[in-house]
Order: structure tokens, then C-alpha cells, then sequence
């Protein structure tokens, strides 16, 4: 059984919990283990995982969260650089789940975070779970 956080960024208090309890049931399914950590913004998400991961108290993560277009920029950035900080913890071996949601409007996003349709906070869990076992078989 492996520890994993699930690190969300909560805007939008309806989605998000769709997103968790995707995450949390392929989680549970998985024997594993889960707490649940909140941010500020999907900005802070890699930096809250870059924090706890030294700890050693969690096997690996999953990023949970909702971005949603709007008529500024500031879609393009928090998309980009959050998915960008996620990468690069993985890339440093780091067993990381991405379910941040960059949709272009609210109907998109409960299409996506619906466990009963596209349910991509299980996706992600499943995704960190996987990580975590190539890491197990490469470091073993």
C-alpha cells in the first residue's frame, strides 16, 4: 500500500470535488492510501508537491484542479507553467498525477471531471499509481 497526496487548487468548489472523488475511489481500488492538501491556485500546485516530496510521508501525487478560459492572458500562463512545474518533478522522478483541468468553459470541465464520464481525476490517479510503479521497477 502507497501513501499518495492529492494536491488541488479549489475554485470551483463542485468540480473539484468530482475530480477527488475520482481520484480517491481509483485510489481506494488501488489498496493505496490518500490524504488531501489545498493551494491557492493551480500556479502552487507543483510548488506545494516540490515541498511535501522530501518529506518522504507520501509515495507519490496527484494534481487536481480547474482552469478555465477567460478573456485575459492569464489562461495561457497558469495552463502552461503549472503543466510545465508538474513536468519537471516527474522528470525528476517524481510520481505525479496531472488532473488539471485547462478547458474552455464550466460544460467542458463537468464532461471531465464527472467520475461517471470522463472521470479524469481518476485518470490521474491511475496515472501517478503507474509512475509509481516503473519508479519501484527501475529502482528496485
Amino acid at each position: 500500500m502507497a501513501k499518495f497526496l492529492i494536491v488541488e487548487a479549489r475554485f470551483y468548489d463542485h468540480l473539484n470535488d468530482m475530480l477527488n472523488e475520482g481520484a480517491r475511489t481509483a485510489l481506494q481500488a488501488a489498496g493505496h492510501e490518500a490524504e488531501i492538501l489545498t493551494v491557492p491556485g493551480a500556479l502552487e500546485i507543483p510548488g506545494a508537491i516540490a515541498l511535501a516530496e522530501p518529506t518522504g510521508l507520501y509515495d507519490g501525487f496527484v494534481a487536481i484542479g480547474v482552469v478555465i478560459r477567460g478573456e485575459t492572458y492569464h489562461f495561457e500562463i497558469v495552463a502552461g507553467e503549472s503543466a510545465r512545474g508538474i513536468m519537471a518533478l516527474t522528470m525528476d522522478g517524481i510520481a505525479i498525477g496531472n488532473g488539471i483541468l485547462t478547458v474552455e468553459n464550466e460544460e467542458q470541465a463537468l464532461v471531465r471531471a464527472d467520475p461517471a464520464q470522463k472521470d479524469k481525476g481518476g485518470e490521474a490517479a491511475k496515472a501517478a499509481i503507474a509512475l509509481l510503479n516503473l519508479r519501484s521497477r527501475f529502482d528496485g
